[in-house]
Formats: structure tokens, sequence, C-alpha cells
């Protein structure tokens, strides 16, 4: 009996790498793939793709499994990356892993796995797990809760899912570095990537400085009183604290401060001290469209729990459908700290991933 053939995206790194072989261990036909995002010149080190591909060849080596190499790049350009700077320029805060999810690996890749390169299932080292109930496909939080990645992926659907596999979905990541480390695979120790796949954390604003110049212009508190400047609206998001250099100016009782509005025609950036401050506080947001992974609430009125962050707690909401005003309402149990529009809102029931939405107003708790 032939076996089934897998098409694994792999990242050069650890979770793909143990994907690929624990589906061997599977009996899997396994076959990886690696994609290059991102194409301009990697002389000042934002983006690690060419180690990335060194990696995954070592291992795909080791394994004896076949590497196909594919350069998506003017797709991430036009899908992923002219919206990323679209929105920074609003004054907003995109999410561009989700887009990459929604538009790059979820979609034309893995549509080339399927109609180029012949796949029956294709898999990505995400943690997040997948399961079958009564002929239906559905999304659920990973076994290791602090990897869970999920939130990345509420932009799939039902029918997407029934054919892809998460390999890590029921693993823990200290067990996945054992086992690399165990059949000897060059990644074992590298280092998890974090942040945007193309960007190194600590040069963020250099390299967005290639597409969105400085523009200098005041920090004020909400009472109007001058305290700093800053680099430009674009660079700073509601509730961020880390970055804004005014740390002891003007702050008497030493609480940090947060961003907690910015005027985008003025280009000033309102700040407030302490994370319980009043206007750093949400009571929800407005959207104007959420995408089910499965099937709509047939409910005017309907509760459970949101994820307004990466790694932030869910928390019990209220989802209001308003057809008159066509817009959704989302309304907190209990004020929340400040979020911001652009951000993505994933909606939970217990580990099931019901869903999410793109932040369009924030309903601020002071009047």
């Amino acid at each position: 009996m032939k076996r089934k053939k897998v098409i694994l995206a792999m990242s050069g790194g650890v979770d793909s790498s143990v994907s690929a072989w624990l589906l061997l261990k599977k009996g899997y036909d396994v076959e990886g793939l690696f994609m290059k995002n991102w194409d301009e010149d990697d002389s000042d080190n934002y983006c690690s793709a060419k180690i990335d591909l060194i990696d995954a060849k070592s291992v795909c080596k080791k394994l004896g499994i076949f590497l196909h190499k594919i350069n998506f790049s003017t797709e991430y350009w036009n899908k992923v990356f002219k919206k990323f700077i679209s929105e920074y320029k609003k004054g907003y805060t995109p999410n561009p892993d989700i887009l990459c999810n929604k538009f790059i690996k979820f979609n034309i890749c893995l549509n080339f796995a399927f109609k180029c390169l012949k796949a029956d299932y294709f898999s990505t080292g995400h943690y997040a797990s997948i399961k079958r109930i009564k002929n239906k496909f559905y999304l659920y939080k990973a076994a290791d809760t602090e990897k869970d990645q999920s939130y990345f992926l509420y932009t799939l659907k039902s029918n997407i899912l029934s054919k892809i596999f998460f390999p890590l979905s029921q693993m823990k990541k200290h067990k996945i570095r054992m086992i690399a480390k165990k059949i000897k695979l060059s990644v074992y120790k590298k280092k998890d990537s974090t942040g945007i796949c193309f960007i190194q954390p600590k040069k963020f604003n250099l390299f967005l400085n290639r597409y969105i110049p400085y523009k200098i212009g005041r920090i004020l508190t909400m009472s109007g009183e001058f305290i700093g400047l800053h680099i430009g609206y674009e660079y700073y998001t509601i509730g961020q604290r880390k970055g804004l250099k005014i740390g002891g100016k003007k702050n008497k009782n030493m609480y940090p401060w947060y961003v907690v509005k910015k005027d985008i025609d003025s280009n000033i950036i309102r700040v407030v001290q302490g994370n319980g401050n009043p206007y750093l506080l949400s009571c929800g947001f407005l959207t104007n469209k959420i995408h089910w992974i499965n099937n709509k609430p047939n409910l005017l009125n309907f509760k459970c729990m949101v994820q307004i962050r990466y790694r932030y707690n869910p928390i019990m909401c209220q989802i209001n459908f308003n057809k008159k005003n066509n817009y959704i309402e989302v309304l907190f149990n209990k004020p929340n700290l400040c979020i911001a529009i652009g951000q993505s809102a994933v909606f939970y029931y217990h580990d099931l991933c019901l869903g999410g939405s793109i932040i369009k107003k924030n309903i601020s708790y002071l009047p």
C-alpha cells in the first residue's frame, strides 16, 4: 500500500525538524519545503533566511528526506508586508504572523504542496491541535500551553484543517529539544525565533525606518503636559511601556509611563503613569467581522473567552451581534488593559479556538 505523502514546511528550527522525524516514525512519506519570504539584501542581518536554509538542509540530510526550496517573496511582499506597513502608517498595530499564516503558509504554500508536489497532507511545526468530531475538524490549543500558537491560526477553516497535521500538538517544548539532541539534529539547541520572521526584534525600529521615516513629535500627558519627544507615532502601540525613554522625567511616584493615545494628525503621543490607570482600561471593542473556524453561533448574544494578545490569558466576554449598525460589540466581563486598533482578538471556548477578528475601535473605560 502506497504511503501517504506529507509536505512539511521547514524553517530550519528545532520544531519543524522534530516534526519531520515524528512524521517519519508514523510511516509517512515526508518531504520538506523551505519557503523564502524575504528577498532583500541580508547584509544587515535583519533576516536569518540563509542560516535557516543551511540548517534545514542539514536536518533533511540527516533524516534522509528531500528538501524543496521555493521563493514566495513577491507574494509575501504583496499580501503581507504592504499591508503591514500600511497599517503602521495609520497608527494601528497589525500582526504579520497572522497575515503570513492566512495568505502564505496555509494558502499559497499549502496549495503549492497539493497541486505541484502532489501532497496528501500539509504539515507545520506549530504548537496547536486538530480534532475530528463527527466528520468536522476543530482547532484546539496545544498540550504545551506556554508555547500554544492557536492564536496565530484563527483564520483557518474546517476544510483546511482536514488536510493539515500538527505533529507537536501533544508535546512539550523541552521534550522536543531532548528528541532533537538524542537523534543528533544540529538544531537541537537553536534559539526559538521571536517577533517578525524577517526582522531581528532589537533592530525593529531601524528596519521600519527603511519604509517609514522618523518624524519627531511630542509626548504629552492626558492633561497636556510636555514630558519628552518621540520618533513618530507609527513606532509606538497603545499600552506600550518600553522604549519611551522618559523613565524618570516628571515621574514623582516612579510609576512607569504607558502609551494611551495617539493623535495621528498632530503626531502627538499621550501617556499616563501606572498600569492601573483608568485611561489604560478598556470595557471592550468593536469589530465589523468575525472569522469563525466552524459555524457562527446562532445567537444574538454569545459568551466565550477572548485573547487580545499572544501569551495573554483569555478573559470572559460577551459578543453582541448588531445587525442594524453593521458592527459587532465585544464586551469584557471586567475592565481590561487598553487594547490597540489592528490587533487580533481570538475567541475560545475552553481550549477550543472558535475564530477571531481585527479590533476596529476601543470601548474606553472612561467616557
